[in-house]
């Protein structure tokens, strides 16, 4: 299976150049780091330890930064090589890394692009985070040699079940890890099916991430200028839930606004949203335009502002959870900030984090997408019920904390 995959890679390989143009062409791959993704780069290996961090995208690159802190306050002599997959990620990354860390697009999974990539970089500590599986890159790393880490592991059902299907090859790459710590019990489960051990969740390290930041001064600005309007955000809304989300909001008063904030802004999307709706008077945050009482939609089509959107909003929901293909999206950050907040029914990835929530509800998933303007709107008139929501969610957010200590210390075995 491991032959018979790396050969597939490499013949895949070959449409690579074309792939590769069209995503360029469609805004999702950066045109002048092409390069990296067939292992090549133009920057130097720094000297001293090098600890190289993957995540898939926005979220588990995000979730680095506070572990990047502490491990470096350990060791100042450390720097970190951060990969990712997408030009958000990047971007974010741009903005948020400390001067001792920088980031690279992965390469392409393929045999060659993988050795050259290590041969470069000669990572002392790499670390994979929640569910980023690439067997030939995990395969090649553990024959250098360098220890390894899959952290706040996550995997559903389904995932799991497409593992043991192929449990020989999936013990080879699982096998790899030096430190194994899944962020739930469905993982934990399924990892030690696969590797016939017993491995214990750590729980996931979005519980110890911390408050979402933003200028005060920004937001009075914003909230003066949609006046005394209710505001509701839809937060890390994808493509294919766009327009559920309008006609939701078509559906609700007319005194109210919406902060839309797409999961993967870019200036295409933007412009396709609102070529979509032309009867919907549209401001764009990222032409740093405010928006005013006839204001219908908000587009916060901007990277590193999500605190911002929902510290606007009277009530968040939640994306990625409208269609059941994506599954949900982390609903904590909202929480801190003590906004109520509200899912779709298709929340599988996050299930552990939501169903303490919704059990005592201190978060609400409706059942359809149909639901979302009523909803929104009975939110709306009940603010009581909303501050009671908002305080059981509070109390229920600090009653689960410290995987990142259990990380951090594992980490520091390997290192």
């Amino acid at each position: 299976m491991r032959k018979r995959y790396a050969a597939a890679m490499r013949l895949m390989a070959l449409a690579l150049p074309l792939w590769l143009s069209r995503r360029v062409k469609a805004g999702k791959e950066d045109a002048e780091r092409l390069g990296e993704r067939y292992g090549r780069t133009s920057l130097t290996r720094p000297n001293g330890t090098l600890i190289w961090m993957h995540g898939a995208s926005v979220g588990e690159t995000k979730m680095m930064l506070p572990l990047i802190k502490r491990l470096y306050e350990a060791d100042s002599n450390r720097y970190f090589l951060i990969t990712s997959g997408t030009t958000t990620s990047a971007d974010l990354m741009q903005d948020q890394l400390p001067n001792y860390a920088f980031h690279q697009y992965l390469p392409f999974d393929a045999p060659q692009y993988v050795a050259r990539f290590l041969k470069h970089w000669r990572p002392d500590l790499a670390i994979w985070m929640e569910s980023e599986i690439w067997p030939n890159l995990i395969l090649q790393t553990k024959t250098t040699g360098t220890p390894m880490a899959l952290i706040n592991a996550r995997m559903n059902e389904k995932s799991l079940q497409g593992w043991r299907k192929r449990k020989v090859f999936a013990k080879a790459v699982f096998s790899c890890f030096d430190t194994l710590l899944p962020a739930d019990h469905i993982t934990a489960a399924g990892l030690s099916d696969i590797l016939g051990n017993s491995i214990k969740s750590v729980g996931n390290l979005k519980y110890d991430a911390p408050t979402l930041v933003f200028d005060a001064k920004e937001r009075a600005a914003l909230k003066s200028a949609f006046g005394d309007r209710p505001l509701w955000v839809a937060a890390s809304i994808h493509a294919e839930e766009m327009e559920q989300v309008i006609k939701a909001h078509n559906a609700i008063n007319e005194n109210v606004a919406l902060i839309l904030a797409p999961r993967h802004p870019s200036e295409a999307a933007s412009r396709m949203i609102v070529a979509d709706h032309p009867h919907m008077a549209f401001k764009q945050r990222s032409k740093k335009q405010m928006p005013d009482e006839k204001t219908d939609v908000y587009l916060f089509d901007t990277f590193g502002e999500m605190g911002l959107a929902f510290s606007l909003a009277d009530i968040a929901l939640v994306g990625g959870s409208l269609t059941p293909e994506l599954m949900g999206h982390n609903p904590l950050e909202p929480i801190r900030l003590g906004i109520p907040t509200v899912t779709g029914p298709h929340f599988a990835s996050f299930a552990e984090i939501y169903e303490p929530y919704i059990e005592k509800d201190a978060v609400i998933a409706i059942e359809a997408a149909g639901d979302l303007p009523q909803i929104i709107e009975d939110m709306l008139a009940s603010p009581q019920k909303c501050q009671d929501m908002s305080e059981r969610a509070s109390r229920l957010l600090g009653t689960v904390t410290g995987s990142l200590d259990v990380t951090v210390n594992s980490l520091e075995v390997l290192l």
